[in-house]
């Protein structure tokens, strides 16, 4: 199998990852098994980040390095939480104070749109000039209340509108196959079967 280091510490991403490249012959092994601390992210866009992330392993494993860059874009918070989406109610980093901060902020909005970006960066080495990139969006809306034990992140409130379900109802399966990183993937994938 041909190693990759994924420059996340999130279990979640974790599963996700291994479980769509895992077709293709790729471990995929947490950059905390290599002792590499998370990388700065101080980039106002989540392309900029992914390529952060992913340059950081690279360099510090000797690894080929996949990074993604994702968050919830939220038109009536002026988009945010966005590239702050895992910090958005301070530090430490909680999924739960989150969707709470998002909830009470749309309490009295009408407008509850909101989608999920995921940026796909994957380098063959550190120095590679031409790293593949992949971007995903999954369109959805702010459920009224968190609902819902899979997923992670804003999945308890974030609704798919066609289902009536928010992403943290959804089977692993279902997710994968609608969400903003498993649309990233996929392209991914393609670029990566196709020689590039």
């Amino acid at each position: 199998m041909n190693k990759l280091v994924l420059a996340s510490g999130n279990a979640g991403k974790l599963r996700e990852f291994a479980q769509l490249l895992a077709p293709l012959d790729f471990e995929v092994l947490p950059q905390s098994a290599f002792s590499v601390p998370e990388a700065e992210e101080p980039h106002p866009t989540f392309v900029e980040n992914a390529l952060a992330k992913a340059r950081h392993a690279a360099r510090l494993t000797g690894l080929p390095a996949l990074a993604d860059d994702s968050g919830l874009v939220v038109p009536a918070l002026d988009g945010a939480p966005g590239v702050h989406s895992a910090r958005y109610a301070g530090e430490p980093k909680s999924d739960l104070r989150n969707n709470e901060k998002i909830l009470a902020a749309l309490a009295h909005s009408a407008d509850r749109r909101a989608h999920y970006v995921a940026v796909l960066v994957l380098l063959r080495s550190a120095e590679d000039p031409q790293p593949l990139i992949a971007h995903g969006e999954w369109w959805g809306e702010i459920a009224l209340q968190a609902r819902g034990e899979g997923g992670f992140g804003y999945d308890p409130i974030f609704l798919v509108p066609d289902l009536g379900k928010t992403a943290a109802e959804l089977s692993a399966e279902e997710k994968n196959r609608r969400s903003h990183r498993g649309q990233a993937l996929r392209q991914l994938v393609e670029q990566l079967q196709y020689g590039a």
